[in-house]
């Protein structure tokens, strides 16, 4: 590994103290012309270029990790779509750290989806630490999951044996299973059950749980996704998608539905907030949000991304990761949280993968006041009330932080490796840093760790290897199990 030149630096890395003199440059870039600039950036960004390659034939042109470019979705929907993008391990950090960059209203990016997508409010997410609802949001978010944690593993291991059950039945009949839709129905159980405590099923809701919540994400998320679909011309598609706001009165009666199952449902949560002073449709609205948008949503990108690239990684690391699994579990005689922190080639597995593919690729915020920011080879003055965007699977590919940044090392996060841990920015921060109220940190960043191991533990207590076939998703990645090689009776006495 290289070590980078700020390697000791704080979570922003806008301090020069920890850093060499570095020359202070402009940040590069050309934004074109007002309007028809940022309409041909959405084009190359969704159309002409794609995503990945959009900004690397930017920083390839500027010979620069930090420059100016538009960010979709631009006109009508955006009011300024400049950006200053990041693309290094270094200059990222910034984003995180709330003193230099305001989190207001910047969740999505240069533009904010309709309110009346979460019943009026500005929900936590949306919300800078400044603001005094996001501390009492993020306490009751916090502390509703710490009040779970004894049930987190037997809840989610209670919900894979039928996500098991429904691949082999496919695989069966069909010769193949798409696994996200079966882990999207298994997601969102075990999300209701947390936070409810009873099946989904048990509600007006009945099964159709994930299909509502998708279909409300997709109208606020529209303009960040291209459909891909050939017979859609794409000028026709970036009309519909990324030019004007679908109407939330597309999803009203579906997000009703999905309020009142969390209303009459989430009683102790919304009991809560309501003595820390926080309005109990507020509450609801904040608990729906939480639940659809940041745990199921994060879920339906984040699985099938894990078993994506455990699955190409192929039979050697299975037979790896199943020997570590089986000896440690059969030592303890059960899956613990004692057991996890022996699986040490299962924890740096996750940690790849959360490296490799992050959930969400995106990270923006407004800078407070001028402020310096470093990348390895150049320090750039970024002007008060300039918006900065992160993308992330460039900097968590950092080849001065990473050797072979693009490939998946199961092994990259074991021992002396773990010292990475802080340029995995996953989680709207720092892996070796902590959530609270104070900052933007995923609340749920030590569960989404933690429920991936178990899922691997539950696969390879069952499995002892699978096929996949993989492919693009609006915002993430499809997985078809082709196979799946089931433990010899024998080998589990």
């Amino acid at each position: 590994m290289t070590s980078p030149a700020s390697s000791s630096s704080s979570s922003s890395s806008s301090s020069s103290s920890s850093s060499p003199e570095l020359p202070l440059l402009p940040i590069p870039g050309d934004c074109g012309l007002p309007f028809l600039g940022a309409i041909k950036d959405r084009y190359d960004y969704f159309y002409s270029e794609g995503r990945d390659q959009f900004f690397r034939t930017r920083m390839q042109k500027y010979q620069s990790t930090v420059f100016r470019a538009n960010m979709p979705p631009g006109p009508f929907m955006s009011s300024n779509p400049t950006v200053i993008v990041l693309l290094d391990a270094v200059s990222f950090p910034v984003l995180f750290d709330t003193s230099k960059v305001e989190k207001r209203n910047v969740l999505d990016g240069t533009y904010m989806p309709s309110t009346t997508f979460t019943g009026g409010y500005r929900v936590c997410a949306y919300l800078d630490p400044s603001e005094p609802n996001h501390a009492l949001l993020k306490s009751v978010f916090m502390s509703s999951l710490e009040a779970r944690h004894h049930n987190f593993i037997p809840l989610f291991s209670s919900c894979l044996p039928e996500l098991f059950t429904s691949l082999e039945d496919d695989i069966s009949g069909k010769g193949e299973a798409d696994f996200n839709d079966i882990s999207d129905n298994m997601s969102f159980n075990f999300v209701f059950r947390l936070f409810c405590d009873k099946y989904p099923s048990e509600t007006a809701l009945g099964s159709e749980g994930p299909g509502v919540v998708t279909k409300w994400l997709f109208f606020q998320l529209a303009p960040l996704v291209t459909l891909g679909l050939s017979m859609l011309p794409n000028f026709i598609e970036d009309l519909l998608l990324h030019t004007f706001p679908l109407p939330p009165l597309f999803v009203k009666s579906d997000y009703k539905k999905l309020y009142n199952a969390f209303y009459l449902s989430g009683s102790s949560i919304l009991d809560e907030a309501e003595k820390m002073g926080i309005k109990r449709d507020e509450a609801c609205h904040n608990l729906v949000f939480l639940a659809g948008f940041n745990a199921y949503g994060g879920m339906k990108a984040w699985f099938p991304a894990l078993i994506k690239w455990v699955g190409l990684a192929g039979e050697k690391l299975h037979r790896r990761l199943a020997d570590e699994i089986r000896t440690v579990v059969k030592s303890e005689g059960e899956v613990t949280y004692a057991a996890f922190d022996k699986m040490s080639l299962t924890k740096s597995v996750v940690y790849e993968a959360l490296r490799i593919e992050p959930p969400v690729p995106f990270q923006y915020g407004k800078v407070k006041e001028d402020t310096v920011v470093h990348s390895h080879d150049a320090a750039f003055q970024i002007k008060k009330g300039e918006m900065i965007f992160g993308y992330q699977p460039f900097a968590t590919k950092d080849p001065k932080v990473f050797d072979d940044p693009d490939e998946f090392v199961a092994h990259r996060f074991i021992g002396d490796g773990e010292k990475l841990l802080k340029y995995v920015y996953w989680s709207n921060g720092r892996e070796s840093d902590d959530p609270t109220v104070e900052n933007k940190q995923c609340p749920g960043k030590d569960l989404v760790v933690l429920l991936s191991r178990v899922m691997l533990v539950e696969l390879f207590l069952r499995y002892d290897t699978f096929d996949i076939e993989y492919g693009t998703l609006l915002l993430g990645s499809s997985v078809t199990f082709k196979s799946l090689t089931k433990r010899p009776k024998s080998d589990s006495q």
